[in-house]
């Protein structure tokens, strides 16, 4: 079997952070968005894999490279523009060739990985098998129709869904779904849409089998996601405190990297603080992750994402539900405000009054 995953797309519900950063890139608790996605097909045993970029985006390649560092095979597929998931499909054939695979949309994160879906499919024998999840918002994504466990239909964001099924970004197909992809034309949108391929092939007779996700799933596409998202996976992370800790109160886990410096500061858990940051007379509350080389000095800081070598000082009110991209700086000047909330690109700066 075989993995083809989503790396390109454009973020746009992201921006400004996607406006200098391939999404794929952003962290959630540290951890690459994108590197979720590999180690769940490793898990599974897949180790041939194709990544789907933008055309003229080499942040993916040098970040990932070929592979070897973690353990997989990767294949680069360049796409020229945004013109649908079927298209994305289409468009890895001579790559997949007649294995079966996985097609997996990078920013999907959920518990427990891949492989149970790697095996129900199997043990199914179907032509293609979907993981679904129950959703109070369908409207916002593909759509099953279920009847008698037999999925009869699927509809792409319907204004009046027939269920609360949505079609998450794991898909598992044989070769037959590149007769789906041929065959069908661009929706209103001028795209290839997958539910348009999967109906081509319950509307062929082919054997379309499924499983439903029972912990959580998100599909990372907002701020809002992206700290849920942040926030599921700090909830098992596993208390780590290697470092000497200076007039310091802790509660909760709390997992440091190396080198990091912490004094006369609280932190409430489940928190995450990379390597060499600098954290004085701060109060890090829960379902935070800090990157690599931050300084935090004179702040209250809640259920955010602050990426590497950013810098926070002198901030009197609780920074929270933030996304803060690379370098970026915020300074206090003891004003009197009622709150404040971020959400930064790279290299931004600004100036708290």
């Amino acid at each position: 079997m075989k993995a083809l995953i989503t790396a390109g797309g454009h973020g746009t519900r992201l921006r400004p952070i996607t406006h200098t950063q391939n999404k794929h890139l952003i962290p959630i608790a540290n951890k690459l968005m994108l590197d979720y996605a590999l180690e769940y097909v490793r898990e599974a045993n897949i180790i041939d894999v194709a990544i789907i970029i933008n055309a003229g985006d080499d942040s993916i390649k040098t970040e990932f490279g070929d592979g070897t560092n973690r353990n997989i095979k990767i294949t680069y597929i360049p796409q020229d523009a945004p013109l649908g998931l079927a298209h994305v499909v289409k468009i890895s054939e001579e790559f997949i060739k007649d294995d079966p695979f996985i097609f997996y949309l990078g920013d999907n994160i959920l518990v427990g990985g891949i492989s149970k879906f790697v095996s129900e499919f199997n043990k199914a024998g179907s032509n293609c098998h979907l993981a679904l999840s129950r959703v109070p918002d369908p409207n916002r994504f593909g759509v099953a129709e279920i009847k008698d466990h037999k999925i009869i239909g699927i509809e792409e964001k319907p204004k009046t869904p027939k269920s609360n099924l949505a079609v998450t970004g794991i898909y598992l197909y044989d070769n037959n779904i590149f007769k789906a992809v041929n065959n069908i034309k661009p929706s209103v949108r001028g795209e290839l849409e997958i539910s348009d391929a999967h109906q081509y092939l319950l509307d062929k007779g082919y054997h379309i089998s499924y499983s439903e996700i029972t912990g959580w799933w998100k599909d990372t596409g907002k701020p809002s996601d992206l700290l849920e998202a942040n926030r599921l996976v700090l909830d098992n992370i596993k208390d780590n405190r290697e470092v000497i800790l200076n007039n310091c109160e802790i509660t909760g886990n709390v997992h440091l990297g190396k080198n990091v410096k912490i004094s006369n500061s609280k932190l409430d858990g489940p928190i995450i603080i990379n390597d060499d940051c600098i954290i004085d007379k701060a109060h890090i509350t829960h379902h935070t992750a800090i990157g690599k080389r931050c300084e935090i000095i004179n702040c209250k800081i809640g259920y955010s994402i602050i990426m590497s070598d950013s810098k926070i000082r002198n901030v009197e009110d609780k920074i929270t539900n933030s996304l803060l991209g690379t370098d970026v700086q915020i300074i206090g000047n003891h004003k009197d405000q009622a709150g404040h909330r971020f959400i930064l690109g790279d290299q931004s700066r600004i100036e708290v009054d």
